[in-house]
C-alpha cells in the first residue's frame, strides 16, 4: 500500500464528505441557525416593545389615577356644596314654618284675649246690672235705668 494512494484516497472521500455536508447537512443546519437567530432577534424585539408598552400602560394608569382623583375631588366638592345649599334651604324652610307658627299662636292668643274680653265685659256687665238692680228697687223709672245700663255695657 503506497501512502500518497491512502492519502489521495482519503482526500477524494474527505471531498466527497465535505460536498456532501455542504448539499445535504449544512442548509438544515444554516436554516436553523437562522431560524433560531430571528427567534431570539424577535424575542428581544417583542421584549423591548413589551418594555415600552409598559412604560406606556404605566404613564396611562398615572394619568388616568390623576383624572380620577381630580374628578372625584370635583365630585366630592359638588356635593359637599349641594349639601351646604340643601342645609341652607332647611333652614329657610324651618324659619318660614317657625314664623308661621308663631304668627298662629298670636292669632290665637289675640283671638282669646278678645274672647277673655268679651266674657269680662259681660260678667261686669252682669254684676253692674245686679248692682243697679238693688239700687233701682228703691226708684220708680226702671225703663230709663236700664237704657242707661245698656250704654254703660257698650261702653265698657
Amino acid at each position: 500500500m503506497n501512502i500518497n494512494a491512502t492519502l489521495l484516497g482519503e482526500a477524494i472521500w474527505f471531498g466527497v464528505f465535505i460536498w456532501i455536508t455542504m448539499k445535504y447537512v449544512w442548509p438544515p443546519l444554516q436554516k436553523a441557525i437562522a431560524d433560531r437567530q430571528k427567534l431570539i432577534a424577535d424575542g428581544l424585539a417583542a421584549g423591548e416593545r413589551g418594555k415600552h408598552e409598559l412604560e406606556l400602560a404605566g404613564k396611562k394608569s398615572a394619568d388616568a389615577l390623576r383624572e380620577a382623583r381630580a374628578k372625584a375631588a370635583e365630585i366630592v366638592g359638588a356635593a359637599e356644596k349641594r349639601a351646604a345649599q340643601m342645609i341652607e334651604e332647611a333652614k329657610g324652610a324651618a324659619r318660614i314654618e317657625a314664623d308661621k307658627v308663631v304668627a298662629a299662636a298670636k292669632a290665637e292668643i289675640a283671638q282669646q284675649a278678645e274672647h277673655a274680653k268679651a266674657e269680662l265685659r259681660n260678667r261686669v256687665a252682669d254684676l253692674a246690672v245686679a248692682g243697679a238692680e238693688r239700687i233701682l228697687k228703691r226708684e220708680v223709672d226702671a225703663k230709663a235705668h236700664a237704657q242707661m245700663l245698656v250704654a254703660l255695657k257698650q261702653e265698657l
